[in-house]
């Protein structure tokens, strides 16, 4: 009998950015996840700038992988093309997991999965207003290219009222949660600087204190989230265990990598948590 689940977690794939061959990747994916029995592949956004090449991903993936149970979320690049707010609400994709939970059998734990958004509080230091905010992310971030139905701080408020939700319904019925998240979950993984003024404003686009405050107030055990593409080793910050298996891009204008190769990449940067 196995008593130990093997949990595999990747984010910012990229695959379209970083012009990799899709279907000879989901092969070697499914090779190394199968090969290293991993029971739980939870993958926390960003694999194409078009939600339907990402659900197709997810499902050719899936597939490959008869052992491996296959869990994602979208990541604000995936939201760009062919998806509509309500539909990354409600929608019911195979693995898709926003604003819903998976029990992991055999244990108590409960993997929770959130889009997540954010509301300009990683960013007070800048001084600036919630509509110089607004002005700058329209001119200057990908995000304006996603349409939503209400502000950005209005948007993150729903996200946070979610969290609450699903967090006391995990406490109620006394599981462990894994929360898979796209966006930053706690300040300290920001960078602040004084002289690049970009990033400052960037901030902003990154996060949620109330997610931060969620997790701390309900010591939430394990954290999976995406976004920034820092090498993250894995962090314990208070009760919580921070995790981010980001790829980043490689590409004539931007080189995150630390390998020459996409697949040597993914394999570096993933990271693999076993549960007793």
């Amino acid at each position: 009998m196995k008593l130990m689940i093997q949990i595999a977690v990747s984010s910012d794939n990229h695959l379209d950015l970083n012009k990799v061959i899709v279907d000879d990747v989901i092969d070697q994916q499914a090779r190394y996840l199968t090969s290293h029995q991993i029971d739980y592949y939870l993958a926390a956004g960003d694999f194409f700038n078009d939600f339907s090449k990402t659900t197709a991903y997810m499902d050719r993936l899936t597939h490959q992988l008869p052992h491996t149970k296959v869990l994602f979320i979208a990541g604000n690049h995936d939201m760009i093309r062919n998806v509509s707010y309500d539909q990354l609400e409600q929608g019911t994709w195979p693995g898709y997991l926003n604003n819903r939970y998976f029990d992991l059998p055999n244990s108590d734990y409960r993997v929770i999965g959130l889009n997540g958004w954010y509301d300009y509080s990683f960013a007070q230091n800048t001084g600036k207003t919630e509509t110089q905010f607004h002005q700058w992310k329209m001119a200057y971030w990908i995000d304006s290219l996603i349409k939503q139905p209400m502000s950005d701080v209005q948007r993150a408020g729903v996200v946070a009222g979610e969290l609450k939700k699903q967090l006391e319904a995990a406490q109620r019925s006394r599981k462990k949660v894994i929360l898979m998240t796209h966006f930053v979950p706690n300040q300290q993984f920001i960078r602040y600087t004084s002289d690049n003024r970009f990033w400052n404003m960037a901030n902003a686009m990154l996060g949620s204190v109330a997610i931060e405050k969620l997790i701390d107030q309900y010591a939430v055990p394990i954290v999976i989230f995406g976004h920034i593409h820092d090498r993250l080793k894995p962090r314990k910050i208070n009760a919580t265990w921070y995790y981010n298996g980001a790829v980043g891009y490689h590409n004539h204008r931007h080189n995150e990598w630390q390998t020459n190769d996409f697949f040597s990449e993914w394999q570096k940067q993933l990271k693999t948590i076993q549960l007793f």
